[in-house]
This record gives structure tokens, C-alpha cells and sequence, in this order.
């Protein structure tokens, strides 16, 4: 099902991206304050700074962990990145509730949608349990899908003929790792030293794979509708402090995000290609931003609905790979759980990334 992601990405895309750009135009009353040029090219530039910055946080983020994983301190299975992968959890947590749940109650509680059934029914709590239930259905189809797969035909443990070692190296027993008993003449498989990464069962690398991918897909349309936000504002004093949060979240979202991909065992392209999806999810969606500034009004009925829906359902993704995903999976791990210095550091951090994220929102 999930293999075939580069499309369903690119679909997702299209829609995230052109249905606030074709939703925008009209009033409802909301005027916006003329602006100099002098004003125009100022934000501009801060725009175009934005891109390159947030650009250059998102890589770095991402790759940070895919990098890592060839140095013993950054090694996925290190106590130091599952601290930092606890951190970045936090922020992704914090992202959920404090910076995206609430501007979809603000679009659609809007003044302008009051005389409409949009301000009369609470949309955006039912769009966020969507958007979490919907995750849990994805990840448990994905889940069961992949371990069919894999586990669905039975593994043949012992044949009637002893063969020689050099006989086994072929045919189809290629990759496989042989126990000789010769007493019994017989010989048992497992999968080779290279098929999962160390420490984890073939299992806990569906659960990674599953995780990674509904993660971006959670994370992409949030980062889009954020970066179409910076895109047509015109105001430097929302510009600046939302340049500076943005970096922020989308390192650590990057980090969290790439420690779910380097522990799924991706092919090479497949983790190229999804960490160069989330590096350019959100300078994309400011450069929309800057092209349908002049024409896009966000105050309009149908860009507050669409801003609104889609904004709560990212938070239902979020909020639920947070909790779910990422951070009951890492808890309940019996590595944290007989290791009271790393539980303590891992309730620490976790604290620490949701606390920095939430004090963001006091500017942005």
C-alpha cells in the first residue's frame, strides 16, 4: 500500500497546495490596512531570507539522524539521540496543541463565519479526531499489510537432505544466516545481519515505516498551510517571529521524523526522497505564499474553512504520532523502563521540547 508513496505524496501535495490558492478571494467585512512599497519589499526580502533559512533548518534536521547513524554518539540506538529524539518528540507534541489546534479554532470560530452552520458546530474538534483516527486506521491497515507480507508464509526450517555449506551459499538461501546441527542433519534461517537495524526486531521496523510516513504526511500538511501563512503576510512583526519558530520546529520535527526513517532500514532513495519532501514542504508553501500574496484574501469564508480543516487535521496527526508513535512506543521500551538515569533524562527532555515550543507561541 505504502510503496507506492511517491505518488500518494505528490497527490497530497497538489491538494494541500492548490486548494487555500483557489480558495482565497473575496471579503467578509475584514479589511485589510493599505501598505508602502517600501513595506511590500521589506517583507519581501524577509520572505525570501525565510525560504533559505527554514530550508536550510529542515535538512540539517533531517539529516542530522540519517547522518548520525555512521557515528557511535548520533547511532540511533544511543542513549544521546534517544534523548534527542525525545526532545524533538516534545516539540512535535507542543506543535500540535499549542501552535496549530488553535489557529484552526480561530479560523473557524471567525466573526466571519458566525452567521453560517461553521460557526455553529465545533469543526474543528471533530476535524482534529478525524485526523487522529484516521492515523490509527492508516497505521493499523499499514501494519497488518506489511506483516502479511512478511510473516504471512511460513518459513521452511528444515529440508529432508543434508547439503554442504558452499551448496547453501546458493539457490534460495541467499542472505540468510545457517545454523548447522549436524547430529540432526538439519539447519535453521533468519534473516541476515543487514536486513534490520541493530536492536530492532523486523517488526519494530514495519512499526518505524508506517510511523515515518504518516508522520510526514502529518507534518506536510501543516508545514504547507504555515508556510502559505508566512508567504502572504505583509506585516514584519509576524514575518520575523514566525521566521525564527519555524526554524526551530522544523529542525527538531526533522530530527524526529529522520530517526523514525533511518530506523525503518529505507532503501538509499526512498530516504533521499522523503527527507527532501519534508526539507521543501515548507519554503515551497512560502514561495505560493509570496505569489498569491496581491490576490489571496485569508480573511475570506472559504480560505478560514479550508485553513481551518486542514490545520485540524494536521493537529490530530500530530498530536497522535506524538503520543502514540513516538513517544508510548519509546517509553515502553524496556531499555528506558530498566534504566532509571534514561528514564528520568527522557522525561526531562521531553518537558524541555514541549516547554521551548510553547513559549514560542508568545510570538508566533
Amino acid at each position: 500500500m505504502l510503496r507506492g508513496k511517491g505518488c500518494y505524496y505528490l497527490v497530497l501535495s497538489i491538494i494541500v497546495l492548490l486548494t487555500p490558492t483557489t480558495a482565497g478571494v473575496g471579503d467578509c467585512g475584514c479589511d485589510r490596512d493599505g501598505l508602502s512599497a517600501e513595506t511590500t519589499n521589506a517583507a519581501l526580502k524577509y520572505k525570501l531570507g525565510a525560504i533559505a533559512a527554514i530550508l536550510v533548518a529542515s535538512a540539517l534536521g533531517v539529516c542530522l539522524p540519517i547522518i548520525g547513524k555512521n557515528f557511535p554518539a548520533l547511532h540511533p540506538e544511543s542513549n544521546l539521540f534517544f534523548l534527542v529524539k525525545t526532545f524533538a518528540a516534545g516539540v512535535i507534541l507542543s506543535t500540535g496543541f499549542i501552535h496549530v489546534l488553535p489557529d484552526a479554532f480561530e479560523s473557524l470560530t471567525s466573526p466571519c463565519l458566525k452567521e453560517s452552520t461553521w460557526g455553529k458546530f465545533p469543526f474543528t474538534g471533530l476535524a482534529a479526531m478525524v485526523g487522529a483516527l484516521g492515523s490509527l486506521m492508516i497505521d493499523a491497515f499499514a501494519t497488518g499489510h506489511y506483516r502479511r507480507v512478511h510473516f504471512g508464509k511460513p518459513v521452511v526450517v528444515a529440508e529432508a537432505a543434508a547439503v554442504s555449506g558452499d551448496e547453501e551459499m546458493g539457490g534460495d538461501h541467499v542472505g540468510h544466516v545457517h545454523l548447522h546441527t549436524h547430529a540432526t542433519h538439519g539447519h535453521a534461517h533468519g534473516p541476515g545481519p543487514s536486513a534490520t537495524p541493530e536492536g530492532l526486531s523486523e517488526l519494530d521496523r514495519i512499526r518505524y515505516k508506517v510511523t515515518s510516513q504518516v508522520l510526514e504526511m502529518g507534518i506536510v500538511v501543516h508545514s504547507v498551510i504555515i508556510g502559505l501563512s508566512l508567504g502572504t503576510s505583509q506585516s514584519l512583526d509576524t514575518i520575523k517571529p514566525l521566521m525564527a519558530a519555524l526554524c526551530f520546529h522544523q529542525f527538531f520535527e526533522g530530527v524526529g521524523l529522520g530517526g523514525c526513517i533511518v530506523q525503518a532500514a529505507f532503501k538509499s532513495a526512498s530516504t533521499f526522497c522523503m527527507a527532501l519532501f519534508f526539507s521543501l514542504t515548507t519554503p515551497v508553501g512560502i514561495a505560493i505564499g509570496i505569489g498569491i500574496a496581491n490576490v489571496y484574501d485569508d480573511s475570506s469564508p472559504t480560505a478560514l474553512i479550508v485553513q481551518g480543516l486542514l490545520d485540524a487535521v494536521a493537529a490530530g496527526i500530530l498530536i497522535y504520532m506524538a503520543l502514540v508513535d513516538l513517544l508510548a512506543q519509546d517509553f515502553m521500551n524496556p531499555k528506558v523502563q530498566n534504566n532509571s538515569r534514561l528514564f528520568f533524562g527522557a522525561n526531562l527532555t521531553l518537558l524541555l521540547g514541549a516547554g521551548f515550543m510553547a513559549v514560542l507561541a508568545i510570538w508566533a
